[in-house]
């Protein structure tokens, strides 16, 4: 097996006097942060937490939090995130399904149905104990077991996906070739650490000697963009338009030079928006089973490019299938998915991964994707992609956000309805929505009813949940039967 110097070593060793972690209420340089997280992994070994041993993490982003994974890296363990906002009785599943017993929780968090070791993250980083233990770091095995994060989507159960050091040394590394990082950027911490994204900021920093900015709970993204002098920042497109709604002043955007854009179908008014506001903007495509980014715009390229998920990053590989799957595998491919002490492998024979999302590569290599493999349906023999419609709907100003789901229909076998989420202030009659669409899709394709976005689905994911509208689409929807399938 390759092995390395354990990177947040080397880093500190070249900047140890940089800021490596930065906190509204404090700043911890690398020299600190590396003496922190060896204290941190000599308290892990004194808990009896040991190589390849999983631990499971339930809490919210924090200083804190980072020096635990850092430490889980370092005595070669893995580190099992999870949301903390999940019900206690899905988070105790989740455990269960990748035979997890030893637990770390913050303060705020109950943790009684947990069955195992927890342990609390405060009394774990305590400053008494963290004086009494320090372990030196070894070298890094590139290959060795480092975290298992859970798919954020569709899915009704979320899939535990494998990965080594590698993955995310790999993902990294191809990331900052693309986009610019070194000692004096900060990154804002936008992105849950539970999330394969947040992953990729600290990973990222690590490796180029950049600070990590940890804004407070509930903080507005543009408060700490300004406070924080952030420089970088990664989003997704609901994160964007607040942002966007906040009024980035010209004092924050200066400060910025990199906004790094994915998580699901972007837009072009919002890419519009946010280039006409100065904003540099690089699009990317991406996926938990990849360790984060698989292909990126750059930053010269041209401004209709932004539309496209950009071109494939180094230590990756991507091709079209004959179904237009997207296809990726590279040094950042996970491993497998975890059931229990069983992997599960679903790669082809030559180590391509399905990703079940479709979309085509331009001659220049730029990526587009198009939708879900599991999102088409059939609606009187004739294919539906929801996302197209979708972005039709997206284009009209007034419309904020939009979610296309079908619902059963005995003549058509489904038909569209869509929810709508109107901007503030902003309002659209069904007259102006119904010849908009028939100007740019045909008849079948049109929904058959929109509905007013709703108050009770669970908005508190980076991005809505199909599933969740759908449910609600057949609960609020009657059979269209034989009417016209574009009411007008």
């Amino acid at each position: 097996m390759k092995r390395i110097p354990f990177p947040l070593q080397s880093t500190a060793e070249k900047y140890g006097d940089h800021p490596a972690l930065i906190g509204d209420d404090r700043a911890i340089t690398y020299a600190e942060f590396f003496r922190l997280v060896n204290a941190t992994a000599g308290n892990l070994a004194q808990m009896g937490i040991e190589r390849e041993d999983r631990l499971g993490i339930v809490a919210n982003n924090s200083i804190e939090y980072i020096l635990l994974l850092m430490a889980v890296f370092q005595i070669s363990a893995v580190a099992c995130p999870i949301s903390p906002r999940f019900p206690r009785k899905t988070i105790a599943a989740m455990l269960d399904k990748i035979d997890c017993t030893k637990i770390v929780a913050d303060l705020h968090h109950n943790s009684d149905l947990y069955n195992g070791t927890v342990i609390e993250l405060s009394s774990l980083l305590s400053q008494q104990k963290m004086s009494a233990n320090t372990i030196g770091p070894p070298e890094i095995e590139l290959d060795q077991d480092a975290a298992i994060m859970f798919t954020s989507g569709s899915s009704s159960v979320p899939k535990a996906v494998l990965h080594t050091f590698a993955h995310h040394y790999y993902s990294a590394l191809g990331a900052n070739q693309n986009m610019p990082l070194g000692p004096g950027d900060r990154w804002l911490l936008s992105l849950p650490l539970y999330h394969v994204g947040g992953m990729g900021i600290l990973f990222r920093a690590l490796l180029s000697g950049a600070a990590v900015v940890v804004p407070a709970a509930n903080a507005l993204p543009a408060k700490a963009i300004e406070r924080h002098k952030v420089t970088h920042v990664s989003l997704v497109p609901t994160q964007l338009k607040n942002l966007l709604e906040e009024t980035v002043a010209d004092k924050t955007a200066t400060c910025l030079r990199s906004f790094l854009l994915g998580g699901s179908s972007i837009p072009q008014k919002l890419i519009i928006q946010a280039k006409q506001k100065g904003l540099n903007l690089y699009t990317t495509y991406g996926l938990t089973e990849m360790a984060s980014q698989v292909t990126t715009t750059a930053l010269d390229d041209a401004p209709e490019k932004l539309f496209t998920s950009g071109r494939i990053l180094t230590h990756r590989e991507i091709k079209i299938s004959k179904e237009s799957e997207i296809l990726v595998r590279g040094k950042t491919r996970f491993k497998g998915y975890v059931e229990k002490d069983a992997l599960i492998t679903p790669f082809d024979a030559d180590g391509w991964f399905g990703t079940a999302d479709l979309g085509d590569i331009d001659q220049d290599g730029y990526l587009t994707v198009t939708g879900r493999k599991d999102n088409m349906f059939i609606s009187g023999g004739e294919n539906i992609q929801p996302e197209e419609i979708e972005g039709v709907l997206a284009r009209l100003p007034a419309i904020e956000d939009v979610m296309v789901v079908p619902v059963k229909s005995d003549k058509y076998g489904h038909r569209p309805i869509a929810f709508v989420k109107l901007r503030q202030k902003q309002q659209i009659a069904m007259e102006e929505i119904i010849p908009f669409l028939e100007k740019h899709l045909p008849r079948f394709k049109i929904p058959d009813r929109l509905y007013e976005w709703p108050d009770s689905i669970d908005q508190s994911g980076l991005k809505p949940n199909r599933r969740d509208f759908a449910d609600l689409a057949a609960s609020l929807s009657k059979d269209p039967g034989t009417e016209d399938p574009a009411l007008v």
